[in-house]
Order: structure tokens, then C-alpha cells, then sequence
């Protein structure tokens, strides 16, 4: 029973936190945490905007616009190897993607790694079979500045015309977003 609980209360941990790292200038030392997002932040893009388009990599070094996904709803998924929530919400994303990818549903994940294999490596464990880019410069990535990125996960869901209809969905609240979407299910 003990065990259970530990477990529920690890999982709701994740399930309300985000990775983010500052770096002292002074020392030159960078740090990691996760922290809590019970609050919703509004520091950022909002819903309504054009998303800015991005063109980074891809795994084979072939550069992948985000707007070369234009005609789809578009998952754009900010995430890194290293952060666990990140991890423990990419079985929801690729459990969503296997549904929804027929009916005009796609992915553009955007890591926030520096280690090529471990990116490469955490992609083929997770099963992630979508669009993948990163620049390989972590919190130095230009996409962070552009999106303002200061924690991961971070997502924008976009519609067929690259705008921001919802942001910071994970879990049941995506789920319940693409089933409105697709399924024309209420929220």
C-alpha cells in the first residue's frame, strides 16, 4: 500500500512539474531543476498568435521547417532527454499521435539537448515516430529566445494555419483538446 502511494505521489510530481536550467554568469555554472506548474505562467506567446516558424535539423541533418507542417494540426513539443517530465508525458504524446496522425494530426518535436546520441537514443526508446529537430545547443537553441522558452515541457498546439489555438497541454488536457478537435468531443 505504501508503495502504491509512493508511486502515485512520484507520478503526480511529474505530472505538475517542468525542467529548467539557469546559468550564472559569474561562476559559470549551470543548474538544473524541476519545478512545480500548478500556476499557469503568461509570460510568452499567447493563443492567437502565429507561431514563429522554426527551421532546425532534423535527425539526418536536413533542415525541417515547422511550417513546411501547414494543412495539419501541429504538436510543437519542447523537450529534452534529460528532463523526466518530459519523459514521463511522451508515452501520452506517442499514445495521441497513433491515434490522430491519420486524421491530420502531427508532432514537431523540438529537444533542447546538447548529446546528439542520447537525443537520438531517447527518441528510439520512447517510440517517438514523428518530426524531431534540435540545434544541439540546449538552452542556448535560438528557438528559445523566439518561443521564450524558460521551462520544459512546453508546447503550443497549432491549427491548419500555424496559429496558437492552446498552450502547455499535456495529459488529459490534450487528450480531451484533439478528441474536440477530431472527435468533435467538448473539452
Amino acid at each position: 500500500m505504501r508503495i502504491s502511494i509512493l508511486l502515485c505521489s512520484i507520478a503526480l510530481l511529474f505530472i505538475n512539474a517542468k525542467c529548467s536550467t539557469s546559468h550564472n554568469e559569474e561562476t559559470g555554472s549551470t543548474t538544473s531543476t524541476i519545478s512545480d506548474t500548478t500556476k499557469a505562467s503568461s509570460i510568452g506567446l499567447k493563443v492567437g498568435q502565429q507561431a514563429p516558424d522554426i527551421i532546425l535539423p532534423d535527425k539526418e541533418g536536413k533542415m525541417i521547417p515547422l511550417s513546411s507542417l501547414r494543412g495539419k494540426y501541429v504538436l510543437v513539443d519542447f523537450w529534452a532527454s534529460w528532463c523526466g517530465p518530459c519523459r514521463f508525458e511522451n508515452p501520452n504524446v506517442v499514445r495521441l499521435y497513433q491515434k490522430y496522425s491519420e486524421q491530420g494530426f502531427d508532432v514537431y518535436s523540438v529537444a533542447l539537448d546538447a548529446d546528439r546520441t542520447k537525443w537520438l537514443n531517447a527518441i528510439e526508446t520512447d517510440g517517438m515516430n514523428w518530426n524531431h529537430v534540435s540545434d544541439l545547443k540546449k538552452w542556448e537553441s535560438t528557438v528559445v529566445p523566439l518561443y521564450k522558452i524558460e521551462s520544459i515541457p512546453m508546447t503550443f498546439l497549432l491549427d491548419k494555419n500555424g496559429k496558437i489555438i492552446a498552450k502547455d497541454l499535456r495529459g488529459e488536457e490534450l487528450k480531451n483538446k484533439l478528441a474536440s478537435i477530431f472527435e468533435g468531443k467538448k473539452n
